[in-house]
């Protein structure tokens, strides 16, 4: 019975992240559940909060623990996800928990990459000041100054210089 409770909490804690509900995560995390459970697609409860703009979520979830470098099935990690999205607040929050500026996803990515493309330029001033290696290549051999060029982006063209 307690393995079918479990499952059960592990879905709920994931999707109270999504919701960023802080009670719920709370409660689920007073009875000692994987704070690092993975969904389908490998998402943990920190990935989903960040990517879904939950502050406060993500600070809760990694004062009890969260890894900062988890990683989805495709080698994304929070810093990635918010990088990507656009939100600079709780990516300054995953670094000050000692996420890795420089990890690569599974194509060779890197949060600093990420800001780049998508036109990010708040983050990538961010990840730069806080010390991302812009020099690292994806596996096609592309810096971070060429997928800017890429898009178009020229003011991280710029940043990057």
């Amino acid at each position: 019975m307690g393995n079918i409770e479990s499952v059960n909490l592990d879905q709920v804690l994931i999707h109270a992240a999504r919701l960023g509900n802080i009670p719920v995560i709370q409660e689920i995390l007073s009875r000692g559940i994987d704070i690092d459970v993975q969904d389908e697609k490998g998402y943990t409860p920190l990935i989903i909060a960040c990517y879904n703009n939950h502050f406060e979520t993500a600070k809760l979830l990694l004062k009890s623990g969260a890894d900062a470098n988890a990683f989805d099935f495709g080698g994304n990690t929070a810093l990635m996800g918010v990088s990507f999205k656009g939100y600079p607040d709780i990516a300054e929050l995953l670094i000050d928990n000692g996420a890795d500026l420089n990890m690569q996803h599974g194509n060779g990515g890197t949060a600093l990459m990420f800001a780049a493309m998508f036109g990010r330029n708040d983050l990538v001033k961010l990840l730069l000041a806080r010390g991302a290696d812009k020099t690292i290549l994806d596996n096609r051999g592309l810096s971070v100054e060429d997928l800017a060029l890429q898009q178009g982006n020229h003011e991280a063209v710029t940043l990057l210089a």
